[in-house]
């Protein structure tokens, strides 16, 4: 088996081979990539850092990230993809970067009905979903999320941290009175009655489902939004997903109003 290498890119035939990775990827014509080649210069030579995953001359993953204000301590991951297996060494890659220029935190975004890359995020890394952006870049026209609207959910990552315990219990779901009914008229959200904890559930695979049946896609779409938007209004944030596709998304007691004057 070829030993994984990560390294950081910053030659120009290096570069131009990430930028067609994202364009594999993304499911874009060669001659319009998400991130052209020459943007990606720009961004290291003002600091920012692209990292790839080789196995041999293969390219398995590659991230982009750069720095937000100073007084933050916060880097921004731009952009991050890669095989199974590989992530984590992508993201432990970019977290190593940002740690060692001062950095505490790292922000990114994600679309929330891929429940993979949910899990990835909040599980593996244990980032949490702090903000939910409706129509976060307007219209897309990519092979993976064109037709749809592309609402996101902005992860906030504790580089100092080493994870966290994921507490998924089924059984304390499935007694949760459901709150909402979804596109393919099962329960899509669960409340406990401690009104600390909700449970929103998002389709087998969004990605599949737009190719199929975009019009149902964007229902789903619309219909996790209301669940997320009303959550997030009212003080909690994704904090897990589980195997089954369901999110936890979770609040102190301290921000539920109980005892305020």
């Amino acid at each position: 088996m070829t030993a994984v290498s990560i390294r950081t890119v910053q030659d120009v035939a290096g570069l131009d081979a990430v930028s067609a990775y994202f364009g594999e990827v993304w499911r874009t014509p060669p001659t319009a990539p998400p991130y052209p080649a020459e943007v990606l210069r720009s961004l290291v030579h003002t600091g920012g850092a692209v990292h790839a995953a080789h196995e041999g001359d293969r390219l398995t993953g590659a991230a982009v990230a750069v720095f937000g204000a100073p007084a933050a301590k916060e880097a921004y991951s731009l952009v991050a993809a890669a095989e199974p297996g590989r992530g984590q060494l992508v993201k432990q890659a970019q977290r190593a970067w940002a740690l060692g220029l001062g950095a505490r935190t790292m922000r990114w975004t994600f679309d929330p009905l891929v429940a993979r890359n949910a899990r990835f995020n909040l599980v593996k890394l244990g980032a949490t979903g702090t903000e939910y952006v409706v129509d976060f870049y307007g219209p897309m026209t990519d092979g993976v999320n064109g037709g749809d609207e592309s609402d996101r959910l902005t992860a906030t990552w504790d580089l100092t941290a080493r994870g966290r315990p994921y507490d998924h219990d089924p059984g304390e779901r499935e007694a949760a009175p459901a709150t909402h009914q979804g596109p393919d008229g099962a329960t899509l959200a669960r409340r406990d009655l401690a009104d600390l904890r909700i449970w929103c559930r998002v389709p087998d695979d969004v990605v599949k489902l737009r190719a199929v049946d975009p019009e149902l896609a964007l229902r789903w779409r619309r219909a996790v939004r209301e669940v997320f938007t009303e959550a997030f209004a009212q003080g909690f944030r994704a904090t897990g997903m589980s195997r089954d596709g369901w999110y936890t998304l979770t609040r102190d007691a301290r921000n539920t109003g109980e005892g305020a004057e």
